[in-house]
């Protein structure tokens, strides 16, 4: 079944615009700006960014509010029928407070990851979710894995040491970042993603049936982290703390006055700050798009280039030099593509689970180095026939 025009323009808003998001944002950790004790050095400010990620999803609520107010002045009831609008506006906003949180608490420690470590990197380590989802949906959803399942997150864990060992003997000359820094990175991505597994395990019990449209739900995550990191900043700029998360004017967890300083000292760092909250505001809404549009599957793999573009720009620009493991990954996950596309299809779209996976900016595909290099034109053909 052929896309259409504006299917097409969905599925390539949703990859530049995901890989945008990754790319500014390690983009800024690379620039170098004045700081506010008159210092020269490298933007390291993880928390301002993932505030800067959540006023980007905050603007997904304002979208969801403008588009709601301009259906409801037709006066004929498409509010309640437009695919981005119709459902259970009428909630409790609270019950996504606790989502809310694991997602800041995980956006957060994978911002000072991506700060140590590479950006396909930090692409393919989130990866390392479905692991944690399936073990907790095993204890505390009482879901039963079959063989295949266990087999797909056994192959997971295989392609994830890949990237692991290659990060490890990889060696750019300190170019970029030191060996210690990058096994810190890489763990603490790895530590995000299980407070993510968290997050995906009670949406799916208290939130996946209430059928909120995904744009308010986004949005109100986002309001809700936003107001409480942007709390926690304060505190934050007292707290002192050792290297390698202390490249601040006070060496504080997060000096924010630091950051905002530098951020006017930069047209650059402007640039990127901006570009993360509009990347991460039109990726969120190309991919609940794309899900209604073409199919949750197709979302999937759509993500999963996101990783293969992230990682050629990064080599191109020298963030990272290029290893033989990596082509290793290759040949690996065109051996897991079929059962990854048999775990994710058996799944129908209106099943609540993978509906809210889907709406979730979290892959089951992101761990794998460079999936659909060679057959991605043919698999997204085959998505719609079987979603």
């Amino acid at each position: 079944m052929a896309w259409s025009q504006y299917q097409l323009i969905l599925a390539a808003t949703m990859v530049v615009t995901g890989s945008i998001n990754t790319l500014s944002t390690k983009w800024a950790d690379y620039l170098e700006s004045e700081g506010s004790d008159g210092q020269i050095r490298a933007f390291s400010h993880p928390f301002v960014q993932a505030c800067a990620m959540f006023i980007g999803e905050m603007l997904c609520l304002l979208a969801f509010k403008m588009l709601y107010y301009n259906l409801k002045r037709r006066r004929d009831g498409s509010e309640d029928t437009h695919e981005l609008t119709r459902g259970n506006r009428e909630f409790n906003p609270f019950i996504l407070f606790i989502p809310a949180m694991c997602d800041m608490i995980a956006t957060s420690i994978m911002y000072i990851g991506l700060n140590l470590t590479y950006p396909s990197s930090f692409q393919m380590f989130r990866g390392s979710v479905i692991i944690f989802v399936g073990m907790l949906s095993v204890a505390f959803l009482n879901r039963v894995l079959v063989g295949r399942e266990w087999t797909g997150i056994f192959f997971v864990i295989i392609g994830l040491a890949i990237v692991g060992v290659s990060d490890f003997i990889a060696d750019d000359g300190g170019i970029a970042h030191s060996r210690n820094n990058i096994i810190t990175g890489d763990l603490l991505i790895i530590l995000a993603q299980v407070i993510t597994s968290v997050q995906m395990v009670y949406e799916e019990r208290y939130v996946a049936g209430l059928d909120i449209p995904a744009l308010q739900a986004v949005g109100w995550e986002g309001f809700f982290g936003f107001s409480v990191l942007g709390t926690l900043l304060i505190p934050f700029y007292f707290i002192h703390v050792g290297p390698p998360f202390n490249n601040n004017a006070r060496g504080t967890l997060e000096d924010f006055v630091d950051a905002l300083v530098q951020i006017r000292n930069s047209w650059q760092l402007l640039f990127s700050i901006f570009g993360t909250i509009i990347s991460i505001a039109f990726f969120n809404f190309a991919g609940i798009s794309v899900t209604k549009e073409i199919s949750a599957t197709t979302r999937m793999v759509l993500d999963s280039v996101r990783t293969l573009v992230v990682w050629l720009v990064a080599i191109c620009v020298r963030w990272q030099m290029f290893h033989p493991l990596q082509v290793i990954s290759v040949f690996h996950v065109q051996l897991q593509r079929t059962h990854d596309f048999i775990f994710i299809t058996k799944f129908s779209l209106s099943d609540s689970w993978i509906w809210w996976l889907a709406v979730r900016h979290v892959s089951l595909q992101q761990c794998f180095c460079l999936p659909m290099l060679v057959s991605c034109p043919w698999f997204l053909s085959e998505t719609s026939l079987w979603v």
